[in-house]
């Protein structure tokens, strides 16, 4: 933490402040214990000091500003939503309809049960094949 005056540091004066009104106050030691490990706190847990803080009527006005000055200088942290997902693989329709006539026509057709396996099994079917298919459904014609 790169601090201006190094001497002053408003947030422990304000941790030990309010250990001294409220030394009960388990929120208050388990900050002080992180911020004298740690060396910082997050604005969250600055905010529920400041809010602790600020319902103590013994705390100088100035010490409680500069807090507030910290937290609004820390950035907001948003977590994004999820983005919408889509599926791996789109089914070709028409590579599907031209099995289907093919197999029809000739179930035991060793090709085209070759290519309707991987139709079923969502693997994408190269343009040669497509055009194979293509063939076979125009000589049934």
């Amino acid at each position: 933490m790169n601090r201006i005056k190094p001497d002053v540091d408003v947030i422990l004066d304000l941790l030990k402040a309010v250990m001294v009104a409220k030394p009960e106050s388990g929120f208050i030691q388990s900050l002080l214990f992180q911020y004298q490990e740690r060396g910082g706190l997050s604005k969250k847990q600055l905010q529920g000091l400041y809010d602790k803080a600020a319902r103590i009527g013994t705390i100088p006005p100035n010490k409680l500003a500069t807090l507030e000055a910290i937290l609004l200088k820390r950035p907001n942290r948003y977590k994004s939503s999820l983005p919408a997902t889509e599926p791996l693989y789109i089914k070709d329709e028409q590579a599907g309809q031209l099995l289907e006539a093919i197999l029809a026509k000739y179930p035991q057709h060793k090709r085209a049960l070759f290519l309707k396996s991987k139709y079923d099994n969502n693997e994408v079917l190269p343009v040669s094949e497509i055009d194979e298919l293509k063939k076979f459904n125009k000589l049934l014609k």
